[in-house]
């Protein structure tokens, strides 16, 4: 059945306002190329779009200097502003971006007091220009429940981390959405770090912590209760015990979670900061040893997931860098046969912030661009 010419309308509005955010200011006569609808339609959907406040004129084009022809399309930026938080145990960092996802502000935000954390975002956005913000995307560390989009009670974090969450959607006319970590990491990582020419891969975070996130055929993974992903907890030789439902100390974060590399780091000798062993400080024996111990966490994923490649993240994985991922990806081809590729993050532990940032662009635009 043809679609109606309403929703006929919609979905080529649509298309244009996505050209326009990929490959915008277009003129008239690009959008009429790249959509391969006739004049009149383009003209119809440019004053559509533009009655709408969606799309405004930006500037001319450079070939042509005069004439309707010559104007170019933007969309309005300015329409509405958005945050991103990365939480973390001990800091909330906030971006705010307008529309487009230009960042306009950044602070650091206080913590422990859900309020005054509130309260410095809404300064920080207003003191940009903003005087409301559309939507808010948090990352956090912690089981995020798909249905519900609640930051489980997870051992190991700060109340304060839930009751902000909670001040957020109390205080902001603004959708407020909750995103673990790690899965923010992942959409940053295949929009515009390692994973761009990939359509299924695991990233692995390492850090004070460690968490996996799974993106199969294009789609992030969540699993059934949020839990995909929680590789910390993979009963692995080599840890002296078991995991257990309120704590992964027997599990894979025993091997290398931050404590855990500091401590090989020491057995070999090396006393600095645990940054610098991985990026090559501790001498060879310990990059071996740290990468044998991620390949068990990459077998693992290989042999479930089959996702062809790994990225190694966070913070440990930036600085370990291509030298760690050879040495993972030598140790890894011995204990699995599907092949699967090892590479390092290009955006290291501001990915999770930069995914935030995308999925707070994608939510409002969603919402604004009526997709």
């Amino acid at each position: 059945m043809p679609a109606s010419p309403s929703t006929a309308r919609a979905i080529n509005d649509r298309l244009a306002l996505q050209l326009l955010q990929d490959s915008g200011p277009l003129t008239a006569t690009q959008l009429k190329t790249m959509t391969g609808l006739s004049r009149p339609s383009v003209a119809d959907l440019v004053d559509r779009l533009t009655g709408a406040g969606l799309v405004e004129v930006v500037g001319e084009s450079g070939e042509q200097r005069r004439g309707p022809n010559a104007k170019l399309y933007g969309i309005v930026a300015r329409r509405a502003h958005l945050a991103a938080l990365d939480v973390r145990t001990d800091s909330v960092t906030a971006v705010v971006t307008d529309l487009l996802g230009t960042p306009v502000a950044r602070a650091a935000l206080p913590v422990g007091v859900p309020e005054d954390a509130v309260a410095a975002l809404l300064r920080t956005a207003r003191e940009a220009g903003a005087q409301e913000l559309h939507t808010v995307v948090i990352g956090a560390p912690g089981l995020v429940a798909p249905a519900t989009g609640e930051l489980r009670d997870t051992s190991g974090l700060p109340a304060w981390h839930r009751e902000l969450v909670a001040a957020l959607q109390r205080s902001l006319p603004a959708v407020v959405l909750v995103e673990n970590e790690t899965n923010l990491a992942a959409l940053a990582e295949q929009s515009q770090g390692a994973a761009r020419d990939l359509d299924s891969f695991v990233l692995l975070w390492l850090g004070a912590g460690v968490g996996a996130a799974v993106v199969l055929d294009g789609r992030l993974r969540r699993g059934a209760s949020g839990g995909a992903g929680e590789i910390g907890f993979l009963p692995v030789p080599g840890t002296g015990g078991l995991p257990s439902a309120t704590g992964c100390a027997g599990g894979f974060h025993a091997l290398v979670g931050r404590d855990a590399v500091e401590a090989l780091a020491r057995e070999h000798g090396f006393e600095g900061p645990v940054e610098q062993a991985v990026a090559g400080g501790a001498g060879e024996a310990f990059l071996d040893a740290f990468a044998g111990r991620l390949a068990l966490g990459a077998a693992a994923a290989a042999a479930l997931l089959d996702p062809g490649c790994v990225v190694l993240a966070g913070e440990l994985g930036r600085a370990g860098g291509p030298a760690l991922a050879t040495r993972v990806s030598h140790h890894l081809a011995s204990l699995t046969p599907v092949p699967t590729e090892v590479r390092a993050t290009t955006l290291g532990d501001p990915a999770v912030l930069a995914g935030a940032q995308l999925a707070a662009r994608e939510a409002a635009q969603e919402v604004l661009f009526g997709g």
